[in-house]
């Protein structure tokens, strides 16, 4: 070890170099058991060197942690009934805050060093059976790899990494803070709390900062991101710190988590508050959350509000006055008290200017009769006392070990043949039994334990940094965690006593995606850079910051917001829109008027136009055209399993009925047409009887037609959300593709056959050419078919059904008012021309097709027989 540390140097003058600085920087008292520890008094800023010659810096608070353990000790010492007969010893050494003086603490510690060194003559003093200390994680990783090899135990009231609970690696240290593990748990719980998802880090150059950063990493990466991590220096290096600051401007983080001790810190935090940075959320390690070096009123402006975890406190009874009652000693083991006070009271002893500088102009001298009480410092202080209630519970842990140690029963011991250890020649490792198994509750109701890897129960107190009335930093109390509490209750925040930094905004790279839409993260940037990308139709996000949409079930669909799937709106024609009480209204207005017209025929039936035009197929057309009229109402309303099969079979047998009716109107025209002589009349074949058996076999092929269509495949009510993704279209479908292009097929069939016939028949000369008015009526029917198909096609919804449900009534009413509008005209509003000699225009010449003129000689119309087979006027052969 001294080859490594110390090249070059020979051991005795090695030897020499420690003694001559230890004799300055140390406290000494000498007991029956000897208890060793490391703490640091003095920084320094520069790395430390050999010779000894830099200028310390003396740390006043941090000095309440070397005399807590001696209050500790002395505390042991009164107590009659604790450790009885034996007195605690001590012997304390300053650590410089540099690892290789730590080491050489360490070292010396067990080495039996004597107090005063001479090259004949050596005073040894029994070496220590345990150690207090180190306060620093990578010296405690260094002086615990040494002290395992003989098996001393070290119990750290600072050293928080959490390798050091590795057993293999350190059986002999104990501590009495919890791990950074638990640390950083608690820190990251903070941040989760105010959903904080964008953060920085830095954390020193040692086992220290780079495990913590590691832990950190791991823990946030499953809620959030690290924006940057970054190492502190160990030692002053300007551009390393000034590329942090560059770092810690440049980012969008607000949230800055900082593991380090308040020395290694302070450097960066100068330069923050010189660059004056603001802005930002330090989340403070233990080991400086409580710095009062650092929370002053020179660095609020950046620092205000920093949130910490810190040490429990703990008021000690009888400390504080004990820190009041320490006197100087020219003692040369105790020559750090000589220090304390210079640094105090700002003066110097005479004697330790002769000592060591005579040339040194003193501006104030020291007498060692000044009072502590009249002074205000960091020693002084002793509102938060965090870290020496950690010393007081380390040398509480050791002396109970103690204790335990000298209850055992000879014959009931631990050790070799159940022996028990004398406590006249103890060794460490016997101490270091008990050591593990200590468990007790101290004068402040604490229990003190150690788990299996040496660490304490985790609590901690959450802290903030605010401004006091005089203007001085306050750090307040603002909650508490505790590990023990369970998995979700480990918090206890009280947000109403947090003090923010005014100028801190919130820390995302990203705000929260809301409800309805998603997250879909940048490419080449962190999970917790993303844009919000809305949710498609038909599908929602519920929850803040959802991965991913989720689809709705079938009869549902998403609101507008996309965060609530809502029942889809079912749309069918009914008899409340105004469409369907439009059309409901239209049909029954057809059908009644069809109804109306056949009473004006049965009323008139005695009539010349009457019985001209054939009345019981008339009759039977006004029947039918009624039946098409009120078929349109089938296809209004809720489609159910009824209508669905009633409206197409009702629709297609009342139309091929109609057709039928004026197809064989139609051929009876021709067919009377054709008749070249009176006598000789063809209407003989084609009779009453047969215009019925006529229409009947048509109206049955399509009763054929529908009866196979609903064996197979009839129409059904559906719900159909293909065309519309919102709506839920109520719609009957047609089941058989084929059986309703039949049905429509054989109706178009039946209407251009009619349509080519009376087409044929239109220029025939008459009086009243029913031929013409036929041709008339089928040519608006079929034009209101074939402009039908694609309205059809192209019509969503409801309004599909709404057009099938126009196109009936407009070719009924087409029909309707083409073949009977003329003849009702003439009945009520002619009736001069509803007479046999109107109707046979006897003596009127009239105009054959090829341009003749001829007449209509009256007798050839006296058989009555022509009117009752149903043959109008016209259908008698004109005479050339």
């Amino acid at each position: 070890l001294d080859s490594v540390l110390f090249p070059n140097t020979s051991c005795e003058e090695i030897k020499c170099a420690i003694q001559e600085k230890f004799a300055l920087n140390g406290l000494f008292k000498r007991g029956d058991i000897m208890l060793g520890g490391t703490f640091i008094k003095n920084f320094k800023t520069i790395p430390p060197d050999l010779s000894f010659t830099s200028k310390p810096n003396f740390e006043l608070s941090v000095f309440q942690r070397a005399q807590t353990m001696i209050f500790a000790i002395e505390e042991i010492n009164r107590d009659e009934s604790f450790l009885p007969n034996i007195s605690l010893g001590y012997r304390l050494y300053d650590n410089c805050n540099s690892l290789p003086m730590g080491l050489r603490a360490t070292v010396s510690l067990i080495s039996s060093l004597s107090d005063t060194f001479t090259e004949n003559n050596c005073n040894e003093v029994p070496p220590v059976l345990a150690i207090v200390g180190d306060p620093i994680s990578s010296h405690s990783i260094a002086s615990s790899r040494i002290l395992s090899l003989f098996r001393v135990p070290m119990v750290s009231y600072f050293s928080t990494c959490s390798c050091l609970s590795n057993r293999k690696e350190f059986p002999t240290f104990f501590r009495t803070i919890p791990n950074d593990d638990f640390q950083v748990k608690a820190m990251v719980e903070i941040i989760k709390y105010y959903k904080w998802t964008w953060v920085g880090a830095v954390g020193t150059d040692d086992d220290y900062g780079q495990n913590a950063l590691k832990a950190l990493h791991e823990q946030v990466k499953m809620f959030g991101c690290i924006s940057f991590s970054e190492t502190i220096p160990r030692f002053n290096d300007k551009s390393k710190v000034e590329q942090i600051i560059t770092i810690i401007k440049q980012s969008s983080a607000k949230v800055i988590v900082a593991f380090a001790s308040e020395a290694e810190l302070l450097t960066l935090v100068k330069e923050v508050v010189r660059q004056n940075i603001t802005g930002r959320q330090w989340i403070a390690s233990e080991s400086w959350s409580t710095s009062s070096l650092l929370a002053t009123k020179e660095n609020f402006r950046s620092f205000g509000g920093t949130i910490g975890i810190a040490i429990r406190r703990v008021q000690i009874p009888g400390l504080e006055n004990f820190f009041f009652q320490v006197q100087p000693k020219f003692d040369p083991n105790n020559n750090l008290l000589i220090q304390f006070w210079e640094t105090l009271f700002e003066c110097r002893f005479p004697e330790n200017v002769t000592q060591n500088n005579s040339s040194l102009v003193v501006s104030k001298v020291c007498t060692g009769l000044e009072d502590i009480k009249s002074t205000k410092s960091g020693y002084t202080d002793t509102s938060d006392m965090r870290a020496v209630y950690n010393v007081y519970k380390a040398v509480y842990a050791i002396a109970h070990a103690l204790h335990d140690l000298m209850s055992c029963k000879e014959g009931s011991g631990p050790f070799t043949n159940r022996h028990c250890a004398d406590i006249k020649n103890l060794q460490p490792w016997q101490l270091l039994h008990y050591l593990k198994k200590v468990n007790f509750t101290n004068k402040l109701g604490e229990k003190i334990t150690f788990d299996e890897n040496g660490d304490p129960p985790a609590v901690y107190d959450i802290v903030n940094w605010q401004l006091d009335a005089d203007g001085s930093v306050k750090i307040k109390n603002i909650g508490l965690f505790d590990e023990s509490a369970g998995v979700g209750k480990e918090l206890d925040l009280n947000k109403e006593s947090i003090f923010w930094n005014p100028t801190f905004g919130s820390s995302v790279c990203s705000n929260s995606c809301l409800p309805g839409t998603r997250k879909a993260t940048r490419k080449g940037e962190p999970v917790c850079c993303f844009d919000c990308i809305s949710c498609a139709e038909g599908e929602i996000s519920s929850e803040t910051d959802s991965i991913e949409c989720i689809k709705c079930p079938s009869d549902f669909w998403s609101n507008s917001p996309r965060n609530q799937c809502i029942l889809k709106d079912i749309e069918f024609l009914s008899y409340e829109d105004v469409m369907g009480i439009a059309l409901s209204t239209t049909a029954l207005s057809g059908s009644a008027l069809s109804f109306i017209i056949f009473i004006v025929f049965f009323h008139y039936r005695n009539t010349p136009v009457v019985k001209a035009n054939n009345s019981e197929l008339s009759f039977l057309l006004l029947v039918s055209l009624a039946l098409c009229f009120l078929c349109s109402l089938c296809f209004i309303g809720k489609p159910t399993s009824l209508n669905c099969m009633l409206r197409h079979v009702v629709f297609g047998i009342s139309f091929v009925l109609a057709i039928s009716c004026i197809l064989v109107k139609t051929i009876v025209v021709i067919m009377a047409f054709k008749a070249t002589l009176p006598g000789n009349n063809m209407m003989k074949w084609f009779g009453v009887a047969q215009q019925r058996t006529t229409v009947f076999l048509f109206t049955v092929i399509q009763a054929i037609i529908c009866l196979i269509w609903l064996s197979l495949s009839p129409p059904v009510p559906n719900k159909n959300s293909k065309y519309q993704n919102g709506k839920i279209i109520f719609e009957c479908d047609i089941g058989s593709t084929a059986g309703f292009t039949c049905l429509l097929g054989y109706i178009g069939f039946l209407a251009c056959v009619c349509f080519a016939i009376a087409f044929l028949a239109r220029n025939l000369p008459d009086t009243f050419n029913e031929a013409k008015f036929i041709t008339f009526s089928m040519l608006i029917f079929c034009t209101v078919w074939i402009t039908f198909i694609p309205a059809y096609i192209s019509s969503p919804g409801k309004h599909t059904v709404a057009v099938e449900v126009f196109a009936i009534l407009a070719s009924s009413f087409g029909l309707l008012f083409a073949i009977f509008a003329p003849k009702c005209i003439v009945i009520l509003f002619k009736p001069e021309l509803n007479t046999k000699k109107a109707l046979m225009g006897k003596g009127t010449n009239r105009k054959s097709k090829n341009g003749n003129f001829f007449s209509v000689p009256s007798d050839l119309c006296r058989d009555e027989k022509s009117w009752r087979v149903g043959v109008s006027w016209e259908s008698f052969h004109l005479i050339k």
